[in-house]
């Protein structure tokens, strides 16, 4: 979960193992499943012994669930800034399309951890992943309805699903089979493939974005 700023040396130094404990977190549980990582592991790969970890965390799925958990809000209140400080739907639109692909291109081990173990998590911390998902989701699905006005919630839900599926599958399936694509490129073909997706209407024609 979030928490807040440390403000002695001593305090962000422990946020800063706390941290490279959750990136190192994030690399193997993408890599191996969180059912084959053990507390020893985390420490090692973070530079820390196995029983150090628990001057962090009570335990494995606290890890994971600070780790999901936190991503979806850092998500949620992403999109809610863009949102908030943008008044043309269309813009809002492409900004929420930017932010997207910057996480799911800054953060892939993340998403594949939360497509695979979100089972992991307690029923708790699991409803409140779900409940900031949805949260997000219908954020896309207010702006989507200025673009698309009287378009069904339905279908404008679908939309965003969709966009979602081809923005953060994208990264982690080009790298899984050997190859790389820099953010350079990777960035402006999402983006626009994302935006072609949000933006076509029922008759196969693609809305300007302007």
């Amino acid at each position: 979960m979030p928490q807040p700023a440390p403000t002695t040396q001593r305090g962000k130094a422990k946020e800063n193992r706390r941290q490279a404990l959750l990136t190192a977190a994030a690399s193997l549980f993408a890599l191996n499943g969180f059912n084959r990582v053990s507390l020893e592991d985390l420490g090692a790969a973070a530079g820390v012994s196995g029983p150090a970890v628990y001057r962090h965390f009570p335990g494995k799925q606290a890890v994971l669930a600070d780790l999901l958990v936190t991503v979806s809000q850092e998500l949620l209140d992403g999109g809610r800034q863009v949102v908030e400080s943008t008044a043309d739907p269309a813009a809002a639109l492409q900004q929420l399309v930017e932010f997207q692909v910057d996480f799911a291109l800054g953060k892939p081990d993340v998403i594949r951890v939360q497509d695979r173990d979100l089972s992991n998590l307690s029923e708790q911390d699991q409803s409140a992943v779900r409940t900031l998902q949805r949260s997000y989701v219908e954020l896309w699905v207010d702006v989507l309805a200025k673009v698309h006005p009287g378009t069904e919630s339905a279908e404008l839900r679908m939309r965003a699903h969709a966009t979602f599926g081809l923005i953060n599958s994208t990264p982690h399936s080009v790298r899984s089979h050997g190859r790389r694509i820099g953010a350079g490129v990777a960035r402006p073909l999402l983006e626009r493939m994302a935006l072609a997706a949000l933006l076509v209407d029922s008759t196969g024609g693609v809305q300007s974005p302007g």
